[in-house]
């Protein structure tokens, strides 16, 4: 069987510098709030190329707590509306809700499956404060366009960076294009901890002080506490094995893509639609790290088990969009109709794509998915 993703095969590439952080952060006896955070905070701001950077418990608390300081600081007020792509893990949403601000949810570029900028210039009100730009799957979205719509109407941009560590348009990475960036550390992320863990990253000093204070129960000096805050902070066992994890980030996103490439050429059956490459050579597309590689077709589940039975592993990156969630009951988006949301969520199909997934495994999966016949 071709799994999915191999945690166990990933995280042995790394196995022996794991086990020596590990070790060198018991040995410490300093286990919250150290060096070794201290340390990868810094490395991570100075990898997107942003003056700070800080670890939080999980990715939904960095965008939680993101838009709570920027309450905090008047930024935001409650009833402000954020615009966001109907097409995305209900986390991005989450965020905005548990601040009791209002998601106006845009469709997406049906292409890219990200933000379409002109749908986000339709859907701007009076009441518009913020867009949250969601890199979907790994690709970066129009950052460049966003930015000059944000600019021109006075919007904070907030990055849901999540799912593409990396990712960049010339030469900017993901997580300095807005003002505030909040990334995931999942396990099974490019840069994946091995456990929950998150990091806000931006170069507004005033924002991280406000965050750095939230993260600790509102608190920047001991027993002191300035804000209603949360205990949201990234462990020093995690930090020190994220950053054994960053000094290869680069060199295993390059594999994920000679992957990609290898789909992208090779897969030619007009059942299944290809995810969008924006230069003829997928390795040389910086836009885009492939978090995960997926696939449209209006045969999913015929495709899913037919792979499946021939021994490979497929997910679906998500089966139900947000706006169609039981969470959501009482909202003026819940179950209103996005077709090409809705169109997304029904056709994906992640195929496996990882910087331990072999060639031959990738071009197994080439020749299946060209293989594929409504006959079978």
């Amino acid at each position: 069987m071709i799994s999915f993703l191999d945690l166990k095969e990933i995280n042995s590439l790394h196995r022996d510098e794991l086990i020596s952080a590990c070790a060198r952060v018991i040995d410490s006896g300093w286990y919250i709030n150290g060096s070794e955070l201290e340390s990868f905070e810094i490395e991570f701001a100075e990898y997107c190329g942003v003056k700070h950077c800080i670890g939080v418990a999980n990715g939904l608390d960095a965008l939680v707590l993101t838009i709570r300081a920027w309450k905090e600081l008047g930024r935001l007020k409650e009833g402000d509306e954020v615009i966001v792509p109907a097409n995305t893990y209900i986390a991005s949403i989450l965020a905005i809700t548990e601040n009791n601000l209002v998601p106006v949810l845009v469709e997406p570029d049906e292409g890219t499956f990200n933000l379409c900028p002109i749908n986000v210039e339709n859907a701007l009100t009076s009441k518009t404060r913020m867009i949250l730009a969601v890199h979907l799957y790994g690709l970066l979205a129009a950052m460049p366009a966003l930015a000059a719509i944000a600019e021109e109407n006075g919007l904070i941009i907030l990055e849901d960076s999540a799912q593409a560590h990396g990712a960049s348009i010339n030469g900017r990475r993901a997580g300095s294009w807005g003002d505030a960036s909040g990334f995931s550390f999942y396990p099974g992320k490019n840069l994946g901890a091995l456990g929950d863990a998150g990091a806000i990253t931006t170069d507004d000093t005033e924002l991280a002080d406000v965050i750095r204070a939230l993260r600790n129960y509102g608190s920047n000096e001991k027993y002191k506490n300035i804000y209603l805050g949360v205990n949201s902070r990234l462990d020093e066992i995690q930090a020190a094995m994220l950053k054994v994890k960053l000094k290869d980030l680069d060199a295993h996103v390059l594999l994920r893509k000679k992957i990609a490439k290898i789909y992208s050429e090779g897969i030619k059956n007009d059942l299944i639609k290809l995810p969008c490459v924006f230069n003829a050579d997928a390795m040389l597309d910086s836009s885009n790290v492939w978090h995960l590689f997926v696939i449209r077709t209006q045969y999913r589940e015929e495709l899913k088990k037919y792979l499946a039975d021939n021994g490979v592993q497929t997910l679906v990156h998500y089966p139900i969009p947000p706006h169609m969630q039981d969470a959501y009951k009482g909202y003026d988006f819940y179950k209103k109709h996005f077709p090409i949301t809705e169109s997304i969520h029904d056709q994906v199909i992640s195929l496996p794509i990882s910087q331990t997934l072999t060639e031959v495994d990738a071009l197994r999966i080439v020749k299946l998915c060209n293989d594929f016949t409504l006959s079978i």
